[in-house]
């Protein structure tokens, strides 16, 4: 998992934990840690809204479409840097206790896995643009299924880590497996394209490219369900 960044003052310098300063009530921390946990939900809608939109737009060629994904993708980066900026401020101004920590530590790592969840989103509408400039083929079957299940994922994810769910994360992680079944059939049409029908291969190509961000994309909302076993037990576990 990704470490947490050092904690900074506005002025850019590490905050002076031995100046005397009296950390504020349990009541401000508590508010602080929900504050924070709305602004990574609002950052898990934003990319879950920006790869409905990636998927439209590769479906039907959308060129405008995939200009709009690519910018809001920086609300995405807004969004993520303001919660690093929170978590500085919550390690700076407060005593947080072993389990504040490990949401933190999750909030952190959810945050960062969400920003390059948006990136993909942005690099599956670059691939629609393509697309749209070559003779239309029909987009394989499989690549609308494997969006369809990223958001259903995303969404089951976003859901155990505000009820720190641990069977709900262990469950996320557990049907990935259907994402990695319909990436290799992806893999396994284009191979076939390249050898019966080479005048599609680059076509073909860009399909194998979005599903591959898919299947990424899965991994890391499998991550987050890593996160979130973690908050709820203290132990980290590979469940990919």
């Amino acid at each position: 998992m990704s470490e947490l960044p050092e904690p900074m003052t506005d002025e850019g310098a590490a905050p002076d934990f031995e100046s005397g300063a009296r950390p504020q009530p349990r009541a401000t921390l508590d508010a602080e840690l929900a504050s924070l946990k709305e602004d990574v939900l609002r950052l898990g809608a934003l990319v879950e809204a920006a790869l409905e939109k990636a998927g439209r737009c590769l479906a039907n060629r959308d060129t405008e479409l995939a200009d709009q994904v690519h910018w809001e993708d920086a609300d995405v980066n807004d969004l993520q840097r303001r919660v690093n900026n929170e978590i500085q401020v919550i390690l700076a101004t407060q005593q947080p206790l072993a389990r504040d920590l490990r949401e933190l530590l999750m909030l952190h790592h959810a945050a960062a896995e969400l920003e390059r969840m948006g990136d993909y989103a942005v690099n599956i509408s670059h691939l629609a643009q393509q697309l749209a400039s070559e003779a239309e083929l029909p987009l394989l079957p499989q690549i609308p299924i494997m969006e369809r299940l990223c958001r259903s994922q995303l969404r089951a994810a976003m859901r155990a880590l505000v009820d720190v769910d641990e069977a709900a994360a262990r469950m996320v992680a557990a049907n990935d497996d259907e994402l990695d079944r319909l990436y290799d059939s992806v893999y396994q049409d284009t191979l076939r394209l390249a050898r019966t029908s080479p005048e599609r291969a680059s076509q073909a190509i860009h399909m194998l490219f979005a599903a591959h961000h898919l299947e990424r994309l899965g991994d890391r909302v499998t991550n987050i369900g890593e996160d979130v076993v973690f908050l709820a037990t203290g132990q980290v576990e590979d469940l990919n």
